[in-house]
C-alpha cells in the first residue's frame, strides 16, 4: 500500500494517474473527498482529515509500506512535514518520498526552499528510507497566464530576466511513481528539469511560434504583484512567493539535468509540446 499526498494537485494527481496506470495500490490523504472523487471512482482509498492532524495521519498509515510527502508551501508546512516524518517512522512505513525543489539547498535564503531543506534534512536524519524529487518551475504554472493570453497575446509575471528549466507536471509525475514504485531509489535526490532553460521572453517566443501569432512577456514589477496577490495569499505565503520569484528574477538556474531521461528512458517534454496539448486554452 502507498499513502500519497498532494492528490488534488497537479503533481499530486499526476502520480496517483501513473501509479494507478502500473497497477499500483493506493491511498491518499485528502482534505475534501469531492475533489478526489475520481481517483475514488477509480479505485484509490481515501482518508479525509487534516495532514496537521496527527490521529488523521495514523489511520491513514496503517498498514503502509510507501508515503508520498506533497504539501502545498504554506507557514505551518515544516511543522506538518516533520510530523509525517515522525509517524511514518512509528508507522513502520519503509520508504518516504518528498517533493522538495531544487532551491532547496543547505544555503537557501528564502523561506519556502529553507522550510524544505530543513524537512530533507529531517528526514535524511529519521531512519527512514527516503528519496527526494527536486524539479524546478512547473509549465503547469503557465495555465494561471491562458485567460491573458488568449485575449490579448501577452502575460505578466514578476520574473525580470531571470531563467528557469521548466517542466511539464506531466514529467514530474512520472518520476514520483517511478521513484515510489520502482527500485533503487533509496538515498537519492533527484533534481528534474525541462529540457531547455528558458527565459520568460523566449516563453513568449515558443507561444508566438506555436500559436503563429505575437505572443509579448511583459515583466510585472514586484510591488504590483504583492498589491495585486494581497489579500488573496495569506502574509507568511505572499511574502514567501514574493522572496521565491525574486529569487529567480534575481539569480534563475543556468542549467538542465538529464535525470529525467534516465530514470523514465525518453526526453522531458518540451515546451513547445505543453502549448500544443493545451491550445484550446491559450488559443484567441
Amino acid at each position: 500500500m502507498i499513502l500519497l499526498t498532494g492528490v488534488t494537485g497537479k503533481i499530486g494527481g499526476e502520480t496517483a494517474r501513473q501509479l494507478m496506470a502500473r497497477g499500483a495500490k493506493l491511498r491518499a490523504l485528502v482534505r475534501d473527498a469531492a475533489k478526489a472523487a475520481d481517483l475514488k471512482a477509480a479505485g484509490v482509498e481515501l482518508v479525509v482529515g487534516d495532514i496537521a492532524d496527527a490521529d488523521t495521519v495514523k489511520r491513514a498509515l496503517a498498514g503502509v509500506e510507501k508515503a508520498f510527502l506533497l504539501l502545498p508551501n504554506g507557514e505551518q508546512q515544516e511543522a506538518n512535514e516533520k510530523q509525517f516524518t515522525d509517524l511514518c517512522v512509528a508507522a513502520g512505513v519503509k520508504h518516504l518520498v518528498k517533493m522538495s525543489s531544487m532551491e532547496a539547498t543547505a544555503t537557501a535564503e528564502t523561506s519556502i526552499p529553507r522550510a524544505h531543506w530543513a524537512v530533507e534534512e529531517y528526514i535524511r536524519a529519521s531512519g527512514l528510507a527516503w528519496t527526494m524529487v527536486k524539479p524546478n518551475f512547473f509549465m503547469q504554472n503557465l495555465l494561471a497566464s491562458a485567460k491573458s493570453i488568449r485575449e490579448q497575446g501577452r502575460f505578466s509575471l514578476p520574473m525580470g530576466g531571470g531563467t528557469t528549466g521548466m517542466a511539464d507536471a506531466r514529467d514530474i509525475g512520472a518520476v514520483c511513481a517511478e521513484v515510489l514504485i520502482g527500485k533503487g531509489h533509496a538515498g537519492k535526490s533527484y533534481e528534474i528539469t525541462g529540457p531547455e532553460v528558458l527565459t520568460f521572453n523566449q516563453v513568449a517566443e515558443r507561444f508566438s511560434e506555436v500559436l503563429g501569432r505575437k505572443i509579448e512577456y511583459v515583466p510585472m514589477p514586484m510591488a504590483q504583484f504583492r498589491e495585486r496577490m494581497t489579500g488573496v495569499l495569506k502574509p507568511w505565503h505572499l511574502d514567501a512567493v514574493c522572496a521565491l520569484f525574486q529569487e529567480i528574477a534575481d539569480i534563475g538556474l543556468d542549467h538542465t539535468t538529464d535525470t529525467f531521461r534516465k530514470l523514465i528512458g525518453r526526453e522531458p517534454i518540451p515546451l513547445r509540446q505543453f502549448i500544443k496539448d493545451h491550445i484550446a486554452l491559450f488559443r484567441a
